[in-house]
């Protein structure tokens, strides 16, 4: 592995950025990526490293692009016999490069983990900050007076009321456990911050009251309809890490069902200045490294091999944008 490769890595996950790698696993020749061959993917089709040129790269980037969507790893098989039987959870496509050759390649989502955001500084707080680190996540702790000894395992400590909402982010978990102290104001900063998942850990009688309080302050009641009360999964939990426990379990299950990173946070889209999709069989080609470009009707095509020029050039109707 390429100290190239492990810096990118490295350096995307520091900064929480969805991207996929792709590692070439089987070729047979003529095909140019070998198996080891790796590069990354990031979110706007920029690609790092080598997995083979023509055919290959542009299938691809298509399935890293929706692998990143969709959050779910993919074997892809690049093949002449693509239309033959292939194993249970294979992706096949026909190699059209006229050169021959088969290739296969894993492609594997890397997206960045759940930021669980806690609000307040109670025992049930302390113990989910504790808790979810632990699981591997990053952890933001905000409230009056906090400090690295009330939270000593969050990446960061903020100490007052307020907080800037750019510690918001996809993936963020936002938990108010303020528990008597500063509710209100705690559970308007949540639920103006931005997150998706806002949590407020209270019984439904003392909710209400903090809701009414919250309407007379211009919160609106379809803002509070999206607060989760009481928070977390019903375990019957009494004690502060088993209430902490049953909100980290429904984190993990909403993180784990639903693609929190969906397409629209993860901006998995491809800049279609640099890059234009191959009508003849569908993936992206970067204009920049078109084998071929033929007009038609005035329009450019771009190609990444003989075999789809040949198709286009024999039926350009065919193929050509409507």
């Amino acid at each position: 592995m390429s100290d190239e490769f492990i810096e990118t890595y490295n350096a995307l996950s520091q900064e929480r950025v969805p991207f996929a790698t792709a590692i070439v696993v089987n070729r047979v020749v003529p095909s140019s990526g070998k198996p080891g061959d790796r590069a990354i993917i990031m979110r706007d089709g920029t690609m790092k490293g080598w997995i083979g040129g023509g055919c290959t790269r542009g299938i691809v980037l298509k399935e890293a692009l929706l692998a990143i969507q969709q959050g779910k790893p993919r074997l892809v098989s690049i093949t002449p016999d693509a239309d033959k039987a292939v194993a249970k959870g294979v992706i096949s496509y026909n190699m059209t490069c006229q050169s021959g050759g088969s290739v296969s390649v894993y492609i594997e989502p890397v997206l960045p983990k759940p930021h669980v955001l806690v609000i307040g500084r109670s025992h049930i707080g302390m113990a989910l900050a504790r808790l979810a680190k632990a699981t591997g996540y990053r952890v933001t702790a905000v409230a009056e007076g906090a400090d690295k000894e009330a939270y000593p395992t969050a990446d960061v400590v903020v100490d007052g009321q307020k907080f800037d909402r750019a510690l918001v982010m996809p993936g963020t978990f936002t938990v108010v456990c303020t528990q008597g102290e500063n509710d209100a104001e705690g559970l308007k900063q949540a639920i103006r911050s931005g997150s998706e998942y806002v949590a407020f850990v209270s019984s439904m009688r003392k909710a209400n009251s903090i809701y009414r309080e919250l309407m007379e302050q211009g919160v609106s009641m379809e803002e509070l309809q999206k607060v989760k009360t009481p928070a977390g999964i019903n375990i019957n939990a009494k004690l502060p890490d088993e209430v902490a426990i049953s909100i980290l379990a429904e984190i993990i299950s909403i993180f784990r069902k639903e693609n929190v990173f969906n397409a629209k946070d993860a901006g998995a889209q491809l800049n279609m200045k640099e890059y234009f999709i191959n009508p003849v069989c569908n993936v992206p080609i970067q204009k920049s490294t078109a084998k071929h470009v033929i007009k038609y009707k005035d329009v450019d095509y771009y190609f990444c091999c003989d075999g789809c020029k040949i198709s286009f050039e024999s039926a350009p109707e065919k193929y050509a944008l409507k």
